[in-house]
């Protein structure tokens, strides 16, 4: 059994703030052209989407340098819902075997439900990760999975003066070579263990990008 963990792509939908607008509109149609195209326009950190290293590392990799079975993903699941806003998200929320080593995992995909918020301003509020929980995922060699827009705090006007500034969790991950997936969706539920795909659009020297990501159920 396979579960859609994705967000849907279409004209309008939200991104990081900063990032490229989505737009999809129709190029062709079967009865003017005799065939159907879309034109579509978006940034590569569209929707559920892959990190890759170079997103922020200097020297990090990109996508396509990764074989395409490291997107096949051996998943732990932690349910954390229901958050706050700009809820901080430390160790104590962590599975307590994790930095153990006991029962490894690629990813850790966390709900904080935040989800129910896609395309709405308070999406921009969601839960993140504190240094110390990226720091006990780098140690236990696991990435990081999320139904938010960013596994650190996303600046807005509400941001804390303890807030973090810039992405010490992506740095702390990606600079390891492990895998962020953000804006994940339809996680309530899921077993602790399961398998994730996540396989990116091969899109050329790219610093990210969408993904279908799908957990495969028993």
């Amino acid at each position: 059994m396979y579960r859609d963990l994705s967000h849907r792509i279409e004209t309008g939908m939200q991104t990081y703030p900063g990032d490229p607008e989505v737009t999809i509109s129709q190029a062709a149609t079967v009865s003017d052209d005799g065939a159907a195209v879309l034109d579509v326009h978006c940034g590569s950190h569209t929707g559920t989407h892959v990190d890759a290293p170079s997103h922020t590392e200097p020297d990090g990799d990109d996508l396509e340098d990764r074989d395409v079975g490291e997107f096949v993903l051996e998943a732990r699941f932690v349910d954390v819902a229901p958050c706050s806003p700009r809820e901080r998200i430390g160790p104590d929320a962590l599975p307590d075997d994790l930095e153990t080593g006991t029962d490894p995992a690629d990813i850790l995909v966390i709900r904080t439900g935040y989800d129910e918020h896609w395309s709405t301003d308070d999406y921009l509020d969601h839960p993140n990760l504190t240094p110390d929980a990226g720091r006990i995922l780098h140690e236990a060699d696991c990435g990081v999975g999320t139904d938010t827009l960013n596994p650190d705090p996303t600046p807005t006007a509400n941001a804390g003066d303890d807030e973090p500034e810039g992405f010490p969790v992506h740095r702390q991950l990606l600079g390891a070579g492990l895998p962020i997936v953000e804006n994940l969706t339809n996680l309530e539920g899921l077993p602790e263990r399961f398998r994730l795909y996540a396989f990116p659009l091969p899109f050329a020297e790219a610093d990210g990008a969408p993904v279908r990501a799908v957990a495969a159920l028993e």
